[in-house]
């Protein structure tokens, strides 16, 4: 080979090796959104609306696959008309859902399921009723909840049982709050009644979009149910020094299921 050749063949190697490498990236990246789409995405829990179950710092990992698939479950936001969605599938009672806000679907928010189409639900004196009976209640000790800043408040614990036998503990920070008395509402199809664990500071579906509220949350709106919380950092540590936030992991509630 002449010495003209082998310059043209060392000049042509690094382009189709930087290629290569560039569409082997490209592909990981595709790969990692195609999971991300289709199978589990991990997402951050930023307020105290669903203590005791999560607590403001947990990550979660919420499976898509249950509920089937719309323009919601994709990794980015997007604007979409509404088409349904693929082999969808109601959530439970008492799932934990992620889905986007109806006001704006930028915004990802975590709630619990209590209403499905077709319930009547209602709030009488602090206590969900639903298909005019009450949910079952029991006191279960105090507690203190956490605000984003750290400071704590006290809390009346308790454990509710929805219809259907799913038990799980909420707080009550006051004895007379401001959404616990509403009318009755009627479940419509393709929709759910969601609500946050902590009852005295959650804007769920007690409360309108208009007022910050979820409103009656659209099954499209869905972007999977919450299986597991993979880690957890107390965001109280983030006024104290730096060499001291190691300390504010939860070691222990990193790879514990959801209830």
């Amino acid at each position: 080979m002449s010495d003209q050749q082998d310059t043209a063949a060392a000049a042509q190697k690094p382009s189709r090796s930087w290629t290569r490498s560039l569409a082997e990236i490209v592909a990981a990246f595709l790969v990692v959104m195609a999971a991300k789409g289709a199978l589990a995405e991990p997402f951050y829990v930023p307020s105290g609306s669903m203590e005791p179950t999560l607590l403001i710092g947990d990550a979660l990992l919420a499976s898509k696959y249950p509920y089937g698939y719309s323009a919601a479950s994709l990794p980015v936001n997007v604007a979409l008309p509404a088409t349904g969605r693929v082999f969808g599938a109601l959530p439970d009672r008492g799932d934990v859902v992620v889905f986007r806000w109806p006001g704006d679907t930028s915004q990802v928010w975590v709630k619990r399921v209590v209403g499905l189409p077709g319930d009547r639900v209602q709030m009488r004196d602090g206590r969900l009723w639903i298909n005019g009976e009450p949910v079952a209640m029991r006191p279960d000790g105090r507690a203190q909840a956490e605000d984003e800043n750290g400071r704590v408040t006290p809390a009346a614990r308790f454990a509710e049982t929805l219809p259907g036998g799913r038990e799980h503990t909420l707080f009550k920070l006051k004895e007379h709050g401001f959404l616990d008395n509403t009318r009755e509402v009627t479940v419509p199809p393709d929709h759910l009644f969601v609500m946050g664990d902590n009852r005295d500071n959650s804007s769920d579906s007690r409360v309108s979009v208009a007022d910050g509220g979820v409103g009656l949350l659209p099954v499209e709106n869905l972007v999977g149910r919450v299986d597991a919380i993979v880690g957890s950092w107390d965001l109280g540590m983030k006024s104290q020094p730096v060499w001291t936030w190691l300390s504010g992991l939860r070691l222990a509630r990193s790879f514990t299921s959801v209830h």
